[in-house]
């Protein structure tokens, strides 16, 4: 941040852009930045100050997976129009302090299968870092079924693991996070510009799934969308589509690696065995170069199936040593919200969360959310009524993704509030 202002440009930490603005020919003009000073209840406080418009002949939308603005414009523009849903993964994370006699610098453990079914997408890492210190993590697919599935509680689970459990026991959990990624690939990849702007990063989708990475990709694509942008700025360009953009990412080669990596999340639909051996023939054998394709038809809220098609699953309690809670993890992510400010997990319907969600699927958002954001409680009238406790929300778009109904859309809370994480 500091180096970009020495090179000129002005940056608003604390300011979150919640609107799109566009000009009389629909193209985006820039974004406007969030009121602040507002309570729960809509009215103005002693600290009320109004947003800003920040304009621009091009406007770089960046909000990372499942963006609230980016959400907007690819259903505006249609971008997403011939391509394949989107596909999301829940990632969860901790950062541990262990014993040096149990440290191990530059040791690097990923796994799949257990906790998981064979025919639910995930998978876990683990590394050892300098400073005795131990990152790890699991990732779910958002496409799971089962609606008794909680990411969380099979995360704590991994830990238990025989062969995981030693490395952590006697150490001190520094650091807790969640945050959705995209896994869809080149094949969900939305159309990158539209007039006045374009999509970089996880915001488009440029995750390579199948090597558990997205920084480089979403550093190439700023690269590309800044080149893009340069030559239209010296041509006196504005408020256009920037096709040299997508144009210039087809001749890539983060392209190239997308497309050898484009049927990797797919082939887990049909089971852990066949994906795993399938993984080995497309990148071990043919090193990405396959004849065929494969395309997903179903977004990840689609898939999930009703609560009376499975058996509830028991997770065990917490023991506080290796395996914890949501609401000690939620405040080691140093999360914050003011309470008086408006929620920003909204309903379309407020009845539907206990009409159809409970009803149908035995309230899955009590368990998808890694941050007890979600409870399902009885009301004065000895009702069920759905608690939202925004106040906990570590903003990891989850909620907004795998709710079956569509019903909660996630928007950009007041300011800068949220989680801070430290290490992760």
């Amino acid at each position: 941040g500091e180096q970009a202002e020495a090179l000129g440009v002005d940056i608003f930490p604390g300011f979150a852009a919640v609107e799109v603005l566009y000009d009389a020919q629909g193209a985006v003009r820039g974004v406007a930045t969030g009121d602040m000073g507002v309570a729960r209840n809509g009215s103005h406080t002693a600290n009320y100050q109004p947003g800003m418009e920040l304009l621009a002949r091009y406007t770089v939308f960046a909000e990372g997976a499942r963006g609230q603005l980016g959400r907007e414009l690819i259903a505006r523009f249609g971008l997403d129009a011939g391509r394949d849903p989107q596909s999301y993964g829940i990632g969860i994370k901790e950062l541990w302090e262990v014993d040096p006699a149990q440290s191990q610098p530059g040791l690097a453990i990923h796994t799949s299968g257990w906790p998981l079914d064979s025919k639910t997408y995930g998978g876990t890492f683990l590394y050892h870092l300098n400073d005795n210190q131990v990152a790890l993590g699991m990732v779910v697919g958002l496409d799971y079924a089962n609606p008794w599935l909680s990411p969380f509680e099979e995360f704590q689970r991994f830990k238990t693991h025989p062969a995981i459990r030693p490395m952590l026991e006697g150490g001190k959990r520094l650091a807790y996070g969640a945050r959705a990624i995209t896994a869809g690939g080149l094949l969900s990849l939305p159309r990158l510009d539209f007039p006045g702007g374009v999509l970089v990063g996880c915001e488009a989708g440029f995750m390579n799934a199948s090597r558990i990475k997205g920084s480089h990709a979403a550093i190439k694509s700023g690269m590309l969308a800044a080149q893009a942008i340069h030559a239209a700025l010296a041509q006196g360009r504005g408020q256009d589509a920037l096709d040299g953009y997508g144009q210039a990412f087809q001749a890539s080669w983060l392209h190239e690696e997308l497309n050898r990596a484009r049927n990797f999340k797919q082939w887990f639909k049909k089971g852990l065995p066949v994906a795993s051996f399938m993984t080995f023939v497309e990148q071990g054998l043919l090193k990405g170069r396959m004849p065929w394709t494969l395309h997903r038809k179903q977004p990840d809220h689609a898939c999930l199936r009703p609560a009376a098609e499975y058996e509830r699953i028991d997770y065990p309690k917490p023991d506080g040593k290796i395996t914890f809670d949501r609401l000690s993890s939620v405040f080691i992510s140093n999360t914050n919200h003011d309470e008086d400010e408006p929620v920003h997990l909204t309903l379309k319907d407020p009845a539907v969360p206990v009409q159809v969600n409970l009803a149908i699927y035995a309230g899955p958002e009590a368990r998808y959310c890694p941050a007890g954001v979600y409870e399902f409680v009885k009301d004065e009238a000895g009702a069920d009524a759905l608690r939202i406790n925004a106040q906990n929300c570590v903003h990891c778009k989850t909620c907004d993704i795998k709710d079956p109904t569509q019903n909660i859309v996630w928007v950009a809370p007041q300011g800068g509030e949220g989680p801070v994480y430290n290490g992760l």
